[in-house]
């Protein structure tokens, strides 16, 4: 789109910016879980050191590590979906199940059979299909690598050459002011660049999302997701802020503004990969895998539809063959478990007790809980002298046995009455 004001907007803000929204709703939803576990007479302020306990309580820290991981991969998209078509970048995102599966493999320990690795060979063809580069861009871009040699020098030869003034603004009269207004409102693609850092945000992507299943499942603490997801955004803050504004666009961002170059869709794109966000947390814990693959599918379709609407991509061959290499690919890869929630749960559920041979033990006529079966070993212990003395105690004696008092006679006196005393 053409810059809002002559200005463009910086990816870093827009990543810091998306950060914020998602700490936002889902401390806003954290705290409301919180809310209803406390009792009604509890003030705000003890609910908010109740959800400050639980946020940076246990193996929170080690939630540090993804957060960075999913920053740097929001950066590199934005990065890639500057140099490549949309559509493009969907199916090439694709490429993360390779890397997921070797992170897989090498910190959980998960098994990948071969004819995986074969569908993996598959979504390598068809990303290498789709990124072939066409003979017509080319020509474009050749075209544009001539008209920049003669560039034109001055504002006047400027209008000549382009019929008008627009986009244009007062320091454009020099040669450094013209190229850089023409690099801003005509940015142009370049996609070796954009497949750098798509496999980046790949890599980076599939990292984070594996170690994050390891600190769930390592952990001995059960947190809500809407407790992992202030944790995550929390941490994630940080290396958006400090790293992205402050470090590198910080000078940037003194001269022309924070929100320099926002414009309705800027602000449409943070909003909705702020609550995507949300959302593929909820899918990555619960979600079936057919769902997933569904979802993959339709992202990839509408990509594609989008882009030829709005940008006038030219669907060819193998950009064809390629989708539909990488859409099989996708759907034969994924399992047929669930989310980390209930693959967790049913493999922390203990093996069940079976007790039907005990029962029938009890119900039949020959065995009593009293009696000891074949397979159990009976201890008899030595009597007790003071006992066989004649020695009273009252300690209760062993269930089922009937308590026979060893030391007094019929009457209930302790000595035995002579006829000489009746």
């Amino acid at each position: 789109m053409p810059p809002a004001g002559g200005k463009r907007y910086l990816t870093s803000t827009a990543v810091f910016l998306n950060e914020v929204i998602k700490l936002a709703i889902s401390l806003t939803m954290a705290l409301y879980e919180v809310s209803k576990a406390a009792p009604p007479s509890m003030p705000a302020t003890s609910l908010f050191f109740s959800l400050t306990s639980v946020v940076f309580s246990g193996d929170s820290w080690k939630l540090a590590i993804p957060a960075c991981l999913y920053t740097l991969a929001n950066s590199l998209q934005y990065v890639a979906l500057s140099n490549l078509q949309a559509a493009t970048f969907q199916v090439t995102y694709q490429l993360k199940l390779v890397p997921t599966a070797i992170f897989g493999l090498v910190l959980l320990r998960r098994a990948t059979p071969l004819r995986k690795w074969g569908l993996l060979l598959l979504l390598l063809v068809g990303v290498s299909l789709v990124q072939m580069p066409n003979s017509s861009t080319d020509e474009i871009a050749l075209e544009e690598e001539t008209a920049h040699l003669a560039f034109p020098r001055s504002l006047e030869e400027w209008k000549a050459a382009r019929g008008g003034s627009a986009g244009l603004h007062k320091r454009s009269a020099t040669y450094e002011g013209i190229e850089e207004d023409i690099q801003t409102a005509f940015p142009r693609m370049n996609s070796t660049i954009g497949l750098l850092a798509t496999v980046g945000a790949c890599a980076a992507s599939a990292l984070a999302g594996v170690y994050f299943e390891k600190v769930i499942r390592d952990s001995s603490a059960s947190a809500s997701l809407w407790i992992r997801n202030v944790q995550l955004a929390f941490y994630s803050i940080f290396p958006s802020l400090f790293i992205g504004v402050i470090f590198l666009d910080g000078e940037n961002i003194s001269a022309n503004g924070f929100f320099g170059g926002y414009s309705w869709a800027v602000w449409s794109t943070v909003v909705v990969q702020a609550f995507g966000g949300i959302l593929a947390s909820f899918c990555m814990m619960y979600t079936h895998q057919a769902v997933k693959n569904l979802s993959t599918a339709t992202s990839i379709l509408l990509s594609t539809v989008g882009s030829v609407w709005l940008f006038e991509f030219e669907v060819t061959g193998r950009f064809f063959l390629g989708s539909l290499a990488v859409l099989v690919a996708t759907y034969l890869q994924g399992d047929s478990g669930l989310g980390i929630i209930q693959r967790k749960s049913s493999s922390a559920r203990p093996p069940p007790i079976r007790v039907d041979s005990y029962d029938n033990e009890i119900k039949g006529d020959a065995g009593s809980p009293e009696s000891p079966s074949p397979n159990e070993i009976s201890i008899k212990l030595p009597g007790t002298p003071f006992l066989d003395a004649g020695v009273s105690t009252s300690r209760p004696t062993s269930p089922g046995h009937a308590r026979v008092s060893s030391a007094r006679t019929t009457s209930g006196g302790y000595f035995d009455k002579h006829p000489r005393d009746e």
